[in-house]
């Protein structure tokens, strides 16, 4: 771990990545540039997808900009690291670190709170049928896309600011692949009181809030299913609801890990947590989402169509 002068604060940080061992760091370089290319490749298809006059609802608008959102998450984190992988000298700069967190946490709450206007989407369409075209107008669905972003771009904002008060003098080795918040308080050799006070304030509101909404919308969803009289009624119900469902919880389940912990427990072992909602998470959805949904099928059949002709 390399040490810096007690008195001044550091101008760069090294990332210490997932191994620190010589060997490992081509394998890794080609498992994770054929994870972004997947990534890369299936959130476009989903955007290509799109164009489909009979794609135009409120479920694939979100879904778009989902797929657009996991692009730009991944670009975030993935090619910092093929370029350590690669290189002997680690390090990012002190502002670089600061920007890569900002877009870090906002591209990453924006696909939350995506992920719980989706489940509205569902709760509407399944519960209250009748209201669907009004309620999920295409008006209501640019203003709910707007307090997505904008919500999560203030809370990092917040985040980075409060950082950027910090002094970082005693180590400038981050254990991890990333600028992450975690570890980097750790780094401090100033009071983070306000900082820790506001993630588990702040911070936990607007982690939290999504996931509520959307396990709120399931109950209710829940509820009206099972008061459906046919069962093919049901598993119709259902299986609109499947590929949601699975996306939230590899996305949740991680990230309540990772962060539903006390700073003083943040170890290591962490970061592997990080890669499922970080990397993982975006480069399955397209496939979770078009391998169990008969409209992206037909509508992936017609591309490939006009790819050929």
């Amino acid at each position: 771990m390399e040490r810096v002068n007690q008195t001044t604060s550091v101008s760069e940080f090294i990332l210490l990545g997932l191994s620190s061992w010589p060997e490992d760091q081509k394998p890794l370089f080609v498992l994770f540039l054929t994870m972004y290319l997947i990534t890369i490749t299936g959130n476009l298809i989903i955007l290509a997808i799109h164009s489909d006059p009979q794609l135009q609802t409120p479920m694939y608008f979100f879904l778009s900009f989902l797929s657009f959102t996991d692009i730009c998450f991944t670009t975030t984190i993935v090619p910092k690291m093929l370029r350590n992988f690669l290189s002997e000298k680690k390090t990012i700069s002190y502002a670089g670190c600061l920007t890569q967190m900002y877009f870090f946490y906002a591209l990453g709450n924006t696909d939350s709170y995506i992920l719980a206007a989706m489940a509205f989407d569902r709760y509407v369409a399944i519960c209250d049928p009748f209201h669907y075209v009004t309620t999920m107008s295409h008006h209501y669905c640019v203003l709910l896309l707007i307090f997505s972003c904008s919500i999560s771009h203030l809370h990092s904002l917040l985040h980075i600011l409060l950082l950027n008060l910090l002094t970082f003098c005693d180590s400038n080795a981050i254990h991890h692949f990333l600028c992450d918040i975690n570890p980097l308080l750790k780094l401090s050799c100033t009071s983070t009181f306000v900082n820790e006070i506001v993630i588990k304030t702040e911070g936990l509101v607007i982690l939290v809030t999504p996931f509520l909404c959307i396990s709120f919308s399931y109950i209710q969803i829940f509820i009206t299913v099972i008061k459906i009289p046919s069962a093919a009624g049901k598993h119709k119900a259902f299986s609109t609801c499947g590929s949601h469902l699975t996306v939230v919880t590899l996305f949740y389940g991680s990230i309540f890990y990772v962060y539903l912990q006390p700073l003083s427990s943040y170890t290591v072992g962490d970061q592997v947590v990080t890669i499922v909602y970080t990397v993982l998470s975006s480069m399955l959805n397209p496939f979770i989402y078009s391998l169990r949904n008969k409209d992206l099928k037909r509508g992936l059949k017609k591309l490939m169509s006009r790819r050929q002709s």
